[in-house]
């Protein structure tokens, strides 16, 4: 247990976050907290600690702008940052703090709240770009039968399976409802809820909009000890609060396969009426994604990480919007010790338009200079210097420009 004199300021930010912080005037005082990352879903074997568990992922830096563009992107891309995202990342970060509690009738709970910090007009409504993104509660060992069954109500971040070289959240349901994760069905886990998209850009305003969506994953399903499958299916839908929108009357689903094997991962999803969300409604859109990545030791020191993506959108109502993005990332990475490391990343994006000869393509090149807390490529903290060159042609949409940037930046996750 470690404990920390921190200052009203300091205290006054925390408030922000959760009523349960009483503030002192002038004076310090001391408070209680864990140093361990809090647990994403609880369960019967969590060790309930006394104190608040601060934990988030965080990335700020400076980008000095030498070319047209500070990022590269191909216009109407689909697949994320599809020309790679190191070197060619907003800034920004989540901040969380939790509590957990034992209750006398043996039941375990959890109280999470988190502030995202994001300068991204598609995240915030918020001109500062700071928002309440979660705000809820969970509990497990309910049933003797399922002590690993987790329940929570309130509003989280929600199924947002991501892609890492491009930092592309291939399902994002972000909103507020409840549900559990975790029942046991004989050696393979059930995931279930139903949550409510959320007002503004992002949802980062307060009340359900009318859109809904079942959510549901099927996980644990081993075929040795290096492979294992994931089934997600969800479904969309409206309240009576949107009637009278164009979505009222449409629902929307999404199926998908997850295959881990021995560091490799294959991702295939079928969105009806959706893109990466049933939350679209948007009547006539298919949309087919197939993903391959992973990462490969080369040496004890030498590694490296690749990625190609392939996804056809099509809108029966909207022809001039079908198109195909292609893409395809590799970072080979160099450890030199257990504190240095140079990385450099390459990436190639086409996004093909049905109704046109004339494509979009980005390309992009980054060399980064690391200071880390240790030697494998996911250890944060880390620092990064480095410089990033790219050009996105865009024919079809008939814009064209250059890339050059140098940036030093930090990235962790805690």
């Amino acid at each position: 247990m470690k404990k920390y004199t921190i200052l009203p300021l300091s205290v006054a930010i925390a408030s922000a976050l959760s009523s349960g912080v009483v503030l002192a005037n002038e004076e310090a005082f001391e408070v209680q907290a864990i140093d361990d990352q809090q647990p994403l879903i609880i369960n019967s074997e969590t060790d309930v600690t006394e104190g608040v568990v601060f934990s988030g992922y965080a990335r700020y830096g400076a980008a000095y702008q030498a070319g047209d563009s500070k990022l590269v992107s191909p216009a109407g891309n689909l697949n994320g940052v599809s020309a790679g995202r190191l070197g060619n990342e907003d800034n920004g970060g989540e901040f969380q703090i939790a509590k957990a509690f034992n209750g006398a009738n043996g039941t375990i709970w959890d109280v999470v709240v988190m502030a995202e910090h994001w300068f991204n007009s598609a995240w915030s409504d918020n001109s500062a770009g700071l928002d309440l993104k979660k705000a809820y509660a969970g509990v497990t060992n309910v049933f003797e039968s399922q002590p690993n069954m987790y329940f929570w109500a309130g509003r989280d971040f929600h199924q947002r399976p991501q892609l890492g070289l491009n930092d592309y959240f291939w399902m994002t349901h972000d909103g507020q409802g409840g549900g559990f994760y975790n029942m046991d069905l004989g050696g393979v886990n059930l995931d279930l809820s139903v949550v409510g998209a959320v007002d503004g850009a992002g949802g980062s305003l307060v009340n359900d909009n009318g859109k809904y969506a079942l959510t549901s994953k099927l996980h644990g399903i081993e075929f040795s000890e290096t492979a294992n499958l994931s089934i997600y299916a969800n479904y969309g839908f409206a309240s009576e609060q949107a009637k009278g929108e164009d979505y009222y009357d449409t629902t929307a689903y999404q199926i998908a396969g997850e295959l881990n094997f021995s560091g490799q991962r294959l991702i295939v999803r079928y969105s009806e009426n959706a893109l990466d969300s049933v939350y679209d409604l948007a009547e006539g859109r298919t949309a087919l994604l197939v993903n391959f990545d992973g990462s490969q030791a080369i040496t004890d020191k030498a590694a490296i990480e690749y990625l190609a993506s392939y996804q056809k959108l099509e809108e029966d109502d909207k022809f001039e919007e079908n198109r195909i993005n292609y893409n395809a990332i590799v970072r080979p990475t160099y450890a030199w010790d257990d504190v240095h490391s140079t990385w450099l990343e390459a990436g190639y994006s086409v996004v093909d338009y049905e109704d046109s000869s004339e494509n979009n393509s980005a390309w992009k090149v980054t060399l980064s200079q690391n200071i880390s807390i240790g030697s494998e490529t996911w250890d944060r903290p880390m620092l990064r210097f480095y410089a990033t060159v790219g050009e996105a042609d865009n024919k079809h949409d008939d814009s064209k420009y250059d890339t050059f940037t140098i940036g030093a930046m930090w990235e962790a996750w805690w």
